[in-house]
């Protein structure tokens, strides 16, 4: 398969899912199954899933540590991830490895520990990035938080 016919086909393909997995660390991702749902995985000859989501939300991950070497393992094209969500994990700080997903257009941040606004400038680098979601982290509580949240909007 081709990387067009990737593209083409991998948009429309169900997500790796390891949500409510009780991960602690990005590396238990490697000896965990991903949950099934109504259509199976697609993988390729090598056994790596053909999918551009990855979602490891309700877990317990408090950083992102190895995680491109994670995807790697995991994904046949991990630089076509569209769609990360790590929503409801306990991480404090947007980790730059986010920022390396140039196609990453999803990304599901909520419910997690994330202290100070200026982490979202982080993000500023990926062009595709069209739906973030920020709510239920502390950095709420800030003064500014309405009207920086609002940026991804600006953007399209």
């Amino acid at each position: 398969m081709n990387k067009r016919d990737y593209m083409n086909t991998s948009v429309q393909e169900p997500p790796l899912d390891y949500s409510f997995r009780s991960i602690h660390v990005i590396q238990d991702l490697v000896n965990e199954e991903p949950r099934t749902g109504l259509r199976p995985l697609k993988r390729s000859k090598s056994g790596k899933s053909l999918t551009q989501s990855l979602w490891l939300n309700n877990n317990v991950l408090n950083d992102l540590r190895d995680f491109n070497q994670v995807a790697s393992q995991l994904l046949e094209h991990p630089e076509n991830l569209a769609w990360i969500d790590l929503s409801f994990n306990d991480l404090t700080s947007i980790d730059p490895v986010l920022t390396t997903f140039f196609n990453l257009s999803v990304l599901y941040l909520h419910g997690n520990s994330i202290q100070r606004l200026g982490e979202v400038n982080k993000l500023a680098v990926l062009p595709r990035l069209r739906s973030l979601t920020l709510h239920g982290n502390p950095m709420e509580e800030e003064k500014g938080y309405r009207w920086s949240s609002s940026w991804a909007a600006q953007r399209r």
